[in-house]
């Protein structure tokens, strides 16, 4: 794909070495022209490379490229016909300052012309797109994130700081899923515009809302992570498939679930706890308990406590990309206290 941008930039050299020579040969001994012509290399590979900090080209820079380069060599010659009389008794100097003017106004549009396929708001001073914030503060929110709603009460409690980016694909598939006819979406739609209008009104907190997009992208997943790699921005997500894509991929992601996982209370085996039986398990016997956090207990032997408060002792934590979850085993002294009121 950058055979076009290469085609650009050899043809601006070989025009710089042939008007280099052209000069020459009218202002010293046709003989040592030569020199010109190198001189005309020289300057023209010069000018290149400032151009090497551009982005590899595709078709659509190439027609860029080449429509700049043909407006400046135009605008060159537009200015040397209206500087003419001007240079009327100084044919030689009129000369070298044609040379100077094509080869500097031919490669400046070729340059604005790729800074305006690149960017084109900036031909629009009124809908001038706002700089990409530091890299390093930077955060993208992805749709689950937004819908799940932690993500607001992270914000109110001054832990993540920095610039929130909300591309406006997300919007749109936000105000889609809102206006579905599924009432269970709506209501998950709703929810996640009530989050961002909230985290919005945050004094703190500065959000940006970016018109970028990728067309050739369908996949909201990929365009998040496109964004992500165009800004160098973080993306905060709870999407463990997004997680794994955005790694690959070398873009930074912050993970609410992990957080929230390496946010719950050590347990270790050994301790006890107290805790309500709520249903069975799926194993025979078992009973099924959880934290204020949500992290489920499985309780062996425990059937018969359903619905009631009672002691357990943990035997072993199971840590999981779902989450965590606690075995334990009934305490001995809840056990004979069983066993005595049965016996009575």
């Amino acid at each position: 794909m950058m055979v076009g941008n290469y085609a650009i930039h050899v043809f601006f050299i070989l025009l710089s070495t042939l008007t280099g020579y052209s000069v020459a040969s009218r202002l010293i001994d046709g003989a040592n022209a030569y020199w010109g012509g190198l001189i005309g290399l020289l300057l023209g590979g010069g000018l290149v490379a400032f151009g090497v900090v551009l982005e590899k080209t595709a078709a659509k820079k190439l027609f860029w490229g080449s429509f700049g380069l043909i407006v400046g060599v135009l605008a060159s010659g537009l200015l040397n016909l209206m500087l003419d009389p001007v240079f009327s008794q100084s044919p030689s100097l009129f000369l070298l300052w044609k040379g100077f003017s094509l080869l500097f106004f031919s490669y400046m549009g070729l340059i604005l012309a790729l800074k305006v396929e690149k960017e084109p708001g900036i031909l629009f001073l009124g809908k001038r797109t706002a700089e990409p914030p530091a890299a390093s503060n930077s955060k993208i929110l992805d749709t689950s994130v937004i819908i799940d709603g932690r993500i607001a009460d992270l914000c109110e409690t001054g832990f993540l700081e920095g610039t929130y980016i909300i591309p406006q694909f997300i919007l749109q598939e936000l105000q889609h899923i809102a206006d579905s006819s599924d009432s269970l979406k709506r209501a998950r739609g709703r929810r996640g515009l009530d989050i961002l209008h909230r985290i919005q009104k945050m004094v703190d907190i500065d959000v940006r809302i970016v018109d970028d997009d990728f067309p050739s992208i369908k996949d909201v997943d990929s365009k998040i992570v496109a964004l992500g790699k165009r800004l160098s921005a973080k993306v905060v997500t709870n999407d463990l498939n997004l997680n794994k894509v955005a790694e690959l991929q070398g873009v930074r992601v912050l993970n609410i679930n992990q957080l929230c996982n390496a946010l719950k209370p050590v347990v270790l085996p050994g301790e006890t706890m107290r805790v309500f039986v709520l249903k069975e398990g799926k194993e025979s016997g078992q009973g099924i308990a959880y934290l204020d956090d949500g992290t489920m207990i499985v309780v062996d032997e425990a059937k018969k406590w359903i619905g009631k408060n009672i002691d357990v002792v943990v035997t072993s934590v199971l840590q999981t990309t779902a989450g965590r979850m606690i075995f334990t085993r009934v305490r001995e002294e809840e056990r004979e206290e069983y066993q005595a009121v049965r016996a009575n």
